[in-house]
């Protein structure tokens, strides 16, 4: 009796008999090319079924000039992809958009720039057929080295030269409404009789921490700037901020937090100093994130961004612009999917 794990696997030839039709026909329907008759199509399908094929990879690319896979590149160090749950998230939306495409996902990581030299490497040597890039910050040398490699790119996040100002290229990108987002927190702190509001921002190199500090500002158009203090989007940095916030200003009555993971360290810093929230100090995230906003005591008002969402939508453009080309350049009329804002809704819990 043969061994099912050694025996050879079916051939295009053996497809081609079982189903009654050349070889040719079936290259053709496994490849995804044009002039087959639906019937035949059917009867390729089922052989296929039957005998287990599965297409060689690299010969198929040599047809199709398609590798179905994209490679995923976040411009941070794996200490912070793997414990920030915005990244997990966004990974989430992102794969399962891949799979539905029978897609493969490929995870490129950035810590110094050796890191960025070799994923420019990789993506210059034609190993996938295109990239989704998130985290960039300002200065970051990787949307250079994407270009210079010539793959079909997505970005999470609106860049910084968004506006067109690295090039005549159309840069597409999946992000949501930072900016409207911080207003209306801060505006719901103002409404709750807040005088006092100080602002935990982001790392102000990343359009996201700069949209929403400008958010924050559209609103405490006064503010003194001694209330805005800069950290890092995790948690230690917004317990660092919420000190350096108190020790100025300790009869502050509001904090917006520019994501989860600070605010929730600056609860815990407030509650180690006494301060009750929401009666003393209001606080205001911003995500959504369930595992952390609903987890904290009391459990975090925040801005609620679709991060899943968003990494399904940066799939999907990517995926469709490569569909669109049909082999011509990306910025010819209708080859190029048009960039993508996300409403964000305010999520009222205890903590304000």
């Amino acid at each position: 009796m043969s061994d099912p794990t050694t025996a050879p696997r079916p051939t295009l030839e053996a497809v081609a008999a079982r189903a009654g039709v050349s070889r040719a026909t079936v290259s053709r329907v496994v490849n995804g090319g044009d002039g087959v008759r639906e019937p035949l199509v059917e009867r390729v399908r089922q052989a296929v079924e039957e005998l287990g094929y599965v297409p060689n990879q690299a010969a198929r690319s040599l047809v199709t000039r398609r590798h179905d896979a994209v490679a995923v590149v976040i411009a941070e160090p794996e200490t912070r992809v793997f414990t920030d749950p915005f990244f997990a998230l966004q990974l989430r939306g992102i794969s399962k958009e891949l799979t539905l495409h029978d897609c493969q996902l490929v995870l490129l990581l950035t810590e110094g720039r050796d890191d960025h030299a070799r994923v420019g490497r990789y993506l210059a040597g034609g190993h996938v057929d295109g990239a989704l890039v998130f985290s960039l910050h300002l200065d970051d040398p990787l949307p250079g080295l994407i270009r210079g490699a010539g793959v079909p790119t997505v970005f999470g996040g609106r860049p910084c030269w968004a506006d067109g100002s690295r090039g005549t290229a159309p840069t597409v990108y999946v992000d949501s409404d930072n900016r409207g987002g911080a207003r209306e927190a801060v505006r719901h702190l103002a409404s709750l009789g807040r005088t006092r509001i100080a602002h935990i921002a982001g790392v102000l190199d990343q359009t996201s921490a700069v949209d929403r500090l400008d958010g924050y500002r559209d609103v405490m158009l006064d503010a003194d700037p001694r209330l805005i203090v800069e950290a890092d989007f995790t948690p230690a940095g917004g317990e660092r901020a919420m000190r350096e916030l108190l020790g100025r200003f300790p009869d502050l009555d509001a904090v917006f937090a520019a994501n989860d993971l600070m605010a929730a360290g600056a609860l815990r810093v407030l509650r180690a100093a006494g301060r009750r929230v929401p009666e003393d100090v209001a606080l205001i995230g911003f995500d959504d994130m369930l595992p952390v906003a609903e987890q904290t005591d009391p459990p975090l008002t925040t801005v609620r961004q679709d991060i899943e969402q968003m990494g399904r939508l940066m799939a999907r453009l990517l995926l469709r612009g490569l569909e669109r080309r049909g082999g011509e350049a990306a910025g010819t009329p209708g080859g190029t999917p048009s960039s993508v804002v996300l409403p964000t809704t305010l999520v009222r819990r205890a903590s304000a």
